[in-house]
């Protein structure tokens, strides 16, 4: 990782914008929507260090390559983290490819080597996002201590709000309805809100690009990762970073199938052979899938 992603909260803040052209202008349009307070600077102004005191951001833009390198210069000498438009040995960070869903934000960077590449992926999750995605996070967020009381168990509860992201709740904030979402999703859990667990068998690949885009995600959302021998560490890595790791060695099905009855889900990861005798104990004990690599592997 070249370089370190990170997101600055704009409600209150004040965001800089040094300059003119083409590029201050696609800067405003970015913040445009936010909640901070926006301030357009040209001229002597942008290149005094006073004008960006007490600035969260700065965004310096100009056909002028001197004004870029001395209104930069005034922003960072005022303490200013400052992104300068075109010119990335300027800058202190760089402005990624960015979808944004209200209060889902995605941002893809290339450290400035290849902005299009970014932008292209930024295309692809566009078109995957639905777009009432902000809306349900936000319902999750208002109903997030009524949820944590029906679900202390934290994987229970990651069960349950992955049953929602994909049933009538998230349809209806999709629709705008979001009254009608927040009235299921209570409906949801004042009925116990009980999700079955499933244990999903992800056969490795001989190399990671091999890896079916579902068995890519069932390993991000697992909750409990099992690692056959000699998985390769570009597989496993996929899996979230938070989720418990233990040898598949050390796993038996009693084990999987009280992680199932609990409503969580466990990715094993193995080469074929181990994953279809194991497939043939699962069978009739607990809800599994079999994922092999992508056809080509």
């Amino acid at each position: 990782m070249d370089a370190f992603p990170a997101f600055f909260p704009l409600a209150g803040r004040r965001v800089v914008i040094a300059g003119e052209g083409e590029g201050a202008e696609a800067k405003a349009r970015l913040l445009a929507g936010s909640p901070a307070n926006v301030e357009r600077i040209e001229g002597a102004a942008a290149l005094a260090e006073a004008s960006y005191a007490g600035a969260a951001l700065a965004f310096v833009a100009s056909p002028d390559a001197a004004f870029c390198e001395t209104a930069s210069r005034a922003a960072r000498g005022a303490g200013v983290p400052t992104n300068v438009v075109d010119h990335p040995e300027l800058s202190d960070f760089h402005t990624p490819a960015i979808v944004d869903r209200g209060r889902v934000v995605a941002a893809l960077g290339t450290a400035g080597s290849a902005p299009i590449v970014a932008a292209l992926i930024r295309a692809e999750l566009e078109a995957r996002l639905p777009a009432g995605l902000g809306r349900l996070v936000e319902l999750f967020g208002a109903l997030r201590e009524e949820t944590r009381i029906a679900l202390p168990d934290l994987a229970e509860r990651r069960a349950f709000l992955r049953t929602m992201m994909g049933g009538p709740v998230a349809e209806a904030a999709d629709a705008g309805d979001m009254a009608t979402a927040e009235q299921l999703m209570r409906m949801a859990l004042a009925g116990g809100a009980r999700t079955r667990g499933v244990v999903w068998l992800i056969a490795t690949p001989e190399a990671r690009d091999l890896l079916s885009l579902r068995a890519a995600r069932a390993l991000a959302e697992a909750d409990l990762l099992a690692l056959g021998e000699d998985v390769a560490a570009d597989i496993a890595v996929l899996a979230r970073r938070d989720a418990p790791r233990r040898s598949l060695a050390d796993t038996d099905i009693t084990f999987l199938a009280g992680e199932a009855a609990a409503g969580r889900q466990v990715a094993l990861v193995a080469d074929l052979p181990t994953l279809t005798a194991i497939a043939l104990e699962l069978a009739n004990h607990v809800q599994h899938h079999l994922l092999v690599p992508a056809p080509g592997a």
